[in-house]
């Protein structure tokens, strides 16, 4: 009995949710190596052709001011993406977002990136971003392309209901003897039955090695979906740890008068203590603030191993540093759920591993309607005889 309200559960979710279940999981392949797909989709806009190995970066000011001129008027400059390494263009980010709007199109009131050379101030390539091909795919894997209001219940939810699936599917699944045919068949597919019988065992083996891995992107998706939900988790690990982490409280140390303006001392402090970093990023704010923070990235392809800056503009100093290292270990999990959730936690292995599971995962509800469909006709048979 109970097993029976398992699969009728099981089915009318599948059912429900299949068609954005498999959307997040293909758009998902996409976006696992969008790092490296960019680079080589669009080398005329991340590598400059030459460059001095003794070039210094223009003053960060100078940059903005650059890639500002290049905007459309009322379209302001609102991040900036830099890599240390020679060879490399900064990414100035410009986007402005109405989160009530209804559809992608108006979701985004606008989205540009600008591409500059940061040795000789030059802009490279200007990209709008509202309709490049990855960003499509983001929005789409986030959205489903309705906008922020529409669209992001329906993932949300839809990503909580895949994980209620995967865990009956294991109840379906599990062999009622774990001996003979019926226990291979649930490990291995028999490729020389009749196809519905194959799809149907492709259904069960594919859902029975995709269920780890599935279920991580479910959590670390919902994780995304409801800040509730990632708060709850990250206090809960959290006290797992008896000593205190945590940000790094230095002695307020003064910048350097190199540049005339706060913030481009500030940047040439994080360049010159982290010559390493293979990212930095900066969220502008105002003049008018007085804090600014530069997030330095040791690795380019992962968000979750960083060092924060915390600077003064009063006071011109850098006044604490949190890096990942010293977090809880709730607050670590959470800094590393986007390197969790798209495969980049371990690198290009565990990349390959998260392809090969969304890939099963969008398999799923493909394999799940032809089922249904098949139990339907037959059904409709019985009752016509």
């Amino acid at each position: 009995m109970l097993k029976s309200v398992i699969l009728w559960l099981h089915k009318w979710l599948g059912i429900i949710t299949g068609l954005v279940v498999f959307i997040l999981s293909l758009t998902g392949c996409i976006y696992t190596f969008q790092d490296e797909l960019k680079l080589w989709a669009y080398p005329e806009k991340y590598f400059i052709a030459e460059t001095s190995h003794s070039a210094v970066p223009l003053p960060l000011s100078t940059l903005i001011s650059n890639a500002q001129k290049s905007l459309e008027k009322g379209q302001k400059i609102t991040r900036v993406d830099l890599y240390p390494a020679q060879g490399r263009t900064w990414v100035f980010r410009a986007i402005k977002t109405d989160e009530k709007a209804f559809g992608h199109w108006n979701y985004y009131r606008y989205y540009k990136r600008v591409f500059i050379n940061p040795y000789t101030g030059q802009v490279q390539q200007i990209e709008n971003s509202k309709i490049e091909f990855f960003q499509l795919a983001l929005q789409l894997h986030l959205n489903l392309l309705l906008g922020k209001k529409y669209g992001h219940p329906i993932v949300a939810w839809s990503t909580a209901i895949f994980a209620l699936i995967l865990l009956s599917g294991i109840v379906l699944w599990w062999p009622k003897k774990w001996k003979g045919k019926n226990l291979k068949r649930s490990f291995w597919l028999d490729t020389k039955v009749k196809w519905k019988r194959l799809n149907h065992d492709l259904h069960n083996v594919i859902g029975f090695y995709s269920l780890l891995i599935g279920l991580i992107f479910a959590v670390t998706g919902l994780a995304f979906a409801f800040p509730g939900f990632k708060k709850t988790y990250i206090a809960t690990f959290n006290l797992l740890q008896p000593l205190p982490g945590g940000a790094t409280i230095v002695s307020p140390i003064p910048l350097p008068a190199i540049e005339k303006k706060f913030q481009d001392n500030a940047l040439r402090y994080a360049l010159t203590n982290y010559p390493d970093a293979e990212m930095m990023s900066i969220r502008l704010k105002k003049e008018t603030e007085t804090e600014m923070d530069i997030q330095v990235r040791h690795d380019e392809k992962r968000s979750g191993t960083f060092d924060w800056l915390y600077f003064d503009r009063k006071d011109n100093n850098l006044r604490e540093i949190k890096s990942s290292e010293k977090l809880h270990y709730g607050d670590k999990l959470g800094a590393l759920n986007y390197d969790i959730h798209t495969g980049g936690i371990a690198g290009m292995g565990t990349k390959i591993i998260a392809f090969i599971t969304s890939l099963f995962c969008a398999s799923l509800p493909i394999t799940g309607y032809l089922i249904w469909l098949n139990k339907s006709k037959k059904k409709k048979k019985r009752l016509s005889t």
